[in-house]
């Protein structure tokens, strides 16, 4: 029997059953009766929109099905009912994304450019959730298109003109299964550079300040820097370690985010081109117990300025993503690798989710996402994880 499609909307102020007696009222045709082919709902400040996409026999007529709804008692207490005709070319091609998109304050004017640049790009918008509020704004968009580079660039510059954090990724219910959350330590899960604390009780700041300076212009690898720089600490001693530790300030947010995945079961990891002596301790009372990072040599209680290990450098941060991912059982392509520094951009790549925290530009070209906002629990929201479920507990 010939069948034509319908879009069958219910809206205004919510009450209970209204969805029940729809649904009853949808049961209910005659000549077959229909089709479901699709449902949406979204309920703000009380005012419902309830949507269903039907198949039915084309001898129906749109008035007659609302005629239909309406008997069954939806359409009371100010809530209108609405048939609309769907037309084969009404229906969108290509594959969803999901936008996450974030700032202190989202505006407008914001939006407009995100839903300017998703209209350029022959793609639309099919749901937008609020996920939080404070202490960002942050929304998520399904947006369906067919030219998917075409759309991220579009985006990306949208994001970049208005200042907003951006992540593009594939939809589905991957984004629920089971993740590896692998995270740098100085300056991202730390406010603080360890190496930075240990020079200055060693009294050698300007002496580590001038090769992590010549580090980062190129002159010198991470692994030479790094050998140099702890070469200068030869002689302290080792209860200097409790000390640094102690000094510590853990990145905003970042209890939350560990405790957060943990509590949803995923799986968080530090790997870092700091030391194994100050950090093993830190993250045991986080309840980390995943870490590579640097091991310091110490004889008869002393540092003899030199690494009992091979240097967890650039590549060594990718290998030891790789390594963890395997002994979890998570796939590569569900792991997020966050970090600031040229040494994370190995790891940032290899990652299913890499994510570039208050990084340089070197860094940001390299990533999926990038964030400039202080918060590390700003991470969760790019898994779609709501501030209301990062309260729950």
């Amino acid at each position: 029997m010939p069948s034509t499609t319908y879009l069958v909307t219910v809206s205004g102020p919510d009450r209970q059953g209204v969805g029940a007696q729809l649904f009853e009222a949808l049961s209910a045709v005659p000549n077959g009766g229909c089709v479901m082919n699709d449902v949406a709902q979204i309920t703000i400040r009380d005012t419902l929109v309830l949507c269903v996409e039907v198949s039915v026999a084309s001898s129906i007529s749109p008035d007659e099905l609302a005629r239909i709804v309406r008997e069954h008692g939806v359409a009371t207490a100010g809530i209108d009912v609405s048939v609309t005709v769907v037309e084969p070319g009404d229906f969108q091609n290509g594959k969803r994304l999901m936008v996450t998109l974030l700032a202190p304050n989202v505006s407008s004017a914001d939006l407009e450019l995100i839903f300017s640049a998703i209209a350029a790009s022959d793609a639309t918008c099919e749901r937008i959730v609020h996920l939080a509020s404070y202490p960002v704004d942050c929304y998520e968009l399904i947006v369906r298109g067919s030219n998917h580079d075409r759309l991220r660039e579009a985006l990306t510059s949208a994001a970049t003109q208005s200042g907003l954090d951006l992540a593009v990724q594939r939809a589905g219910l991957h984004r629920r299964a089971k993740h590896l959350v692998v995270m740098d330590a100085d300056s991202t899960l730390l406010q603080d550079e360890v190496i930075d604390l240990l020079a200055k009780a060693c009294g050698c700041e300007h002496e580590v300040s001038l090769i992590t300076e010549a580090a980062m212009a190129g002159e010198i690898d991470f692994a030479e820097a790094l050998r140099q720089r702890v070469a200068l600490l030869k002689g302290l001693p080792v209860s200097v370690l409790d000390e640094v530790r102690s000094q510590l300030r853990l990145s905003p947010g970042a209890r939350t985010l560990i405790r957060t995945l943990q509590r949803l079961g995923y799986v968080a990891a530090v790997v870092s081109g700091g030391f194994v002596e100050v950090l093993e301790p830190l993250l045991q009372d986080l309840g980390v117990d995943l870490l590579a990072a640097n091991h310091l040599e110490i004889v008869d209680g002393v540092l003899t300025g030199h690494l009992a290990s091979a240097v967890v450098d650039r590549a060594g941060k990718a290998r030891a993503l790789r390594q963890f991912a395997e002994l979890t059982g998570v796939p590569l392509e569900q792991t997020v690798a966050v970090g600031d520094g040229a040494n994370d951009i190995d790891m940032i790549s290899a990652a299913g989710l890499g994510i570039a925290f208050n990084a340089k530009p070197v860094v940001k070209e390299h990533a999926d996402a990038a964030l400039s906002v202080p918060y590390l629990d700003a991470v969760l929201y790019f898994l779609g994880i709501s501030r209301e479920e990062i309260e729950a507990d």
